[in-house]
């Protein structure tokens, strides 16, 4: 994957320059691909995803999208919802998630494949958003824990056995194995599609980093996420996967 940036007004986008680059190398996305109300006039908004951030799924053509606006959460966003202090290009949150995304996928690792960033600057703070492909046909384990929900019936036979938990376990082993620290490793970052495969997402504030304590407090993260969905059980086999990678 090539990644390549450029200016379109106030606004720096970096993209995936292999798909997104026509014969005359010129991008075909721009800051109108970052604006809901564009997908919402052409009719291109085929749904939307739970959170604070109302990620929209797009109708690409070829593909269908997923469009992040970021957010901030807890006490902060009753006064700035969306802007983040400038400190830099490639210090922006935005930048530094798809580059990491794109180390990943390029690892080989199951995470989106990312398409493209956008960060607007206003003076000394930004606003940004992300944009990745949509993983078809999957459902949080947070879904197959509660054993229902809007994403009903794309995982056959439902639910989360202990096969599928030692699979997560073990495609969290080949992350950490890889350096990354997932600072919001919960159930709802865990994706599962049709054939089982497990997916990681939300890679905002992650960075790789040399082995270390943050493997455990990645884990007891997940735990604490298990027991909030009623399911602290489940992190044993996860576990056992973890342990068996």
């Amino acid at each position: 994957m090539r990644l390549a940036t450029f200016r379109a007004g106030k606004a720096h986008i970096l993209y995936d320059a292999d798909s997104l680059c026509d014969a005359d190398a010129a991008p075909q996305i721009g800051p109108h691909s970052f604006d809901p109300a564009h997908w919402q006039r052409a009719a291109r908004v085929t749904g939307e995803a739970p959170g604070r951030g109302a990620s929209l799924f797009l109708d690409a053509g070829d593909a269908e999208w997923v469009l992040r606006p970021y957010r901030r959460g807890g006490l902060i966003a009753r006064f700035c919802e969306r802007r983040y202090l400038w400190t830099g290009l490639e210090r922006t949150r935005a930048f530094r998630e798809l580059r990491l995304t794109a180390e990943l996928h390029a690892r080989g690792l199951p995470v989106p494949r990312p398409v493209a960033a956008a960060v607007t600057r206003h003076g000394l703070t930004y606003e940004a958003a992300l944009i990745t492909v949509r993983l078809p046909a999957t459902r949080a384990l947070a879904g197959l824990l509660e054993g229902g929900g809007a994403d009903d019936g794309l995982l056959e036979g439902g639910g989360a056995d202990d096969g599928l938990l030692e699979r997560v376990g073990h495609t969290l082993r080949r992350f950490h194995d890889a350096g990354l620290d997932h600072v919001d490793l919960n159930a709802r970052n865990l994706l599962v599609d049709a054939e089982g495969r497990v997916w990681l997402i939300d890679l905002d504030r992650c960075r790789l980093r040399r082995d270390g304590a943050w493997k455990r407090a990645n884990l007891e993260r997940l735990a604490r996420s298990l027991a909030k969905f009623a399911a602290p059980e489940a992190m044993d086999p996860i576990r056992r996967g973890y342990g068996a990678a």
